[in-house]
C-alpha cells in the first residue's frame, strides 16, 4: 500500500463525528450560532495545552462563566460581569489574558459580523495563510492596554512560530466536507492555503513517514509538512491533520 493510500483511509477512519466527543473541537460544537462558534473555536483552540479531557473542561468552565452566550457576552457585558473571571487559569493563561481576549473581542464585535473579517488580506483566496495570521496577530494586540504577557498566546509566523493552535484554529473554521466535524463557515478562505498543525503527535508521525526532515519545530517545519502533503491532495492539504493526529493517538 502506497502512503497516499494509507494516509487516505486513516483521514476516512478519523475524520468521523465520533472524533468530535473526545477533542476540544467539542467545544464550538456545542453552539450554532455562527459568532458563538466563532468565539468557542478561538478559546479552545488558544487553550489547547496539554491533555484533551483538561481543555475541554476548562473550555466548559469559560463558557459557564458567560452563560453558554459567548457572543452576547463578549459583545453586551458590562465591567462588574468580569469578576466571575478573576480565579480563571488554565496552565499559563490567566485572568489577565482571558479579560484582555474579552476586550479584544468585544471591541472587534462591534465593527464587525465575523471573526474571520480579523484575518482578511486582500486576495485572500491566494494569498499564503502566513499572511493571514501575521494580520491576525498585529490587529489582536492593537489595542492601547494590550498585556505584554499575553502575546505568547498568539502566536505568529513573524516569530518563527508553528502556530499550531492558530492553524488548528484555520482549519476548524475553513474546511468543510460531508463527516461534519469541521465547520466550514468562513467560505471565502480557501482550504488549499491552510497549514498542517504541527502538534506533538501529528510532528512525530511525521517524521517517521518522512514527510518531516527539519530540525526545528517552527513555521518552516508546518509549510515543509504541508507542502509534502499537497501532492496527496494539493485542495484540501490539511484533511491529513486527521491522520497524523489518528496514527499519533495509536502511538504509530
Amino acid at each position: 500500500m502506497d502512503l497516499k493510500t494509507f494516509l487516505d483511509e486513516k483521514v476516512a477512519q478519523y475524520n468521523q463525528p465520533n472524533f468530535i466527543e473526545n477533542d476540544p473541537i467539542q467545544i464550538p460544537h456545542l453552539f450554532s450560532n455562527k459568532q458563538d462558534i466563532e468565539i468557542a473555536g478561538l478559546f479552545a483552540s488558544v487553550l489547547a495545552w496539554g491533555q484533551r479531557v483538561t481543555i475541554i473542561n476548562k473550555s466548559k468552565e469559560l463558557f459557564r462563566l458567560m452563560d453558554n452566550q459567548p457572543y452576547q457576552f463578549v459583545k453586551y457585558h458590562q465591567t462588574n460581569d468580569l469578576k466571575s473571571f478573576l480565579k480563571f487559569k488554565h496552565r499559563t493563561f490567566n485572568a489577565t489574558d482571558l479579560l484582555y481576549f474579552i476586550h479584544f473581542l468585544k471591541y472587534f464585535y462591534n465593527q464587525y459580523n465575523s471573526l474571520a473579517k480579523a484575518f482578511e488580506v486582500e486576495s485572500q483566496h491566494i494569498t499564503p495563510i502566513k499572511e493571514m495570521l501575521i494580520k491576525f496577530h498585529h490587529l489582536f494586540f492593537s489595542l492601547a492596554d494590550s498585556p505584554q504577557r499575553t502575546q505568547k498566546h498568539i502566536s505568529t509566523p513573524e516569530r518563527k512560530s508553528a502556530c499550531k493552535r492558530l492553524n488548528m484554529y484555520m482549519r476548524w473554521m475553513v474546511r468543510k466536507d460531508k463527516n461534519g466535524v469541521d465547520f466550514g463557515i468562513w467560505e471565502h478562505i480557501s482550504p488549499s492555503i491552510l497549514i498542517c498543525p504541527l502538534d506533538v503527535h501529528v510532528e512525530r508521525v511525521a517524521r517517521k513517514l518522512k514527510l518531516l526532515t527539519r530540525k526545528q519545530t517552527d513555521w518552516a517545519a508546518a509549510e515543509e509538512l504541508t507542502n509534502n502533503l499537497k501532492v496527496f491532495d494539493p485542495q484540501d492539504p490539511v484533511k491529513y491533520d486527521f491522520a497524523l493526529f489518528g496514527l499519533g493517538l495509536e502511538k504509530f
